[in-house]
């Protein structure tokens, strides 16, 4: 069981089970979100419980994907692929210790010219 919020505390999570490993988004559309680079994990939705939805406010990013975030504090919760059975929750949302680490780099193609990544771990363009 893994519980988080934003940073106001008015949407809690709970994700039932293991994290599996998060990936490091570097789209344009991730860095402007959230003002780096997104690092989120996808997980089923049925292993995920959202307290005060009514909380969350969805821009709809492209015609598959939405992205939540809090009414009140303005946190990164979600990247939701609308037509998929999973949604990819913020790492940075989650209270404590998670038990995983970051699996890859994605859209390292769009990613900051003021950064290097230098983990080690593989590095997709897309």
């Amino acid at each position: 069981m893994h519980k988080g919020s934003c940073l106001c505390g008015a949407v809690r999570i709970t994700v039932s089970g293991n994290l599996p490993k998060p990936n490091a988004c570097h789209c344009r559309a991730c860095r402007k979100q959230t003002g780096h680079y997104g690092a989120s994990v996808d997980v089923p939705r049925s292993s995920l419980s959202v307290e005060n939805e009514d909380m969350v406010r969805w821009y709809q990013s492209s015609d598959k994907v939405r992205r939540g975030f809090c009414c009140a504090c303005g946190s990164t919760l979600f990247w939701d692929p609308v037509h998929h059975d999973w949604t990819a929750i913020a790492m940075g949302a989650f209270d404590g210790s998670t038990g995983t680490s970051l699996s890859m780099h994605i859209f390292v193609s769009e990613k900051g010219d003021y950064y290097e990544i230098a983990d080690g771990l593989p590095q997709n363009s897309r």
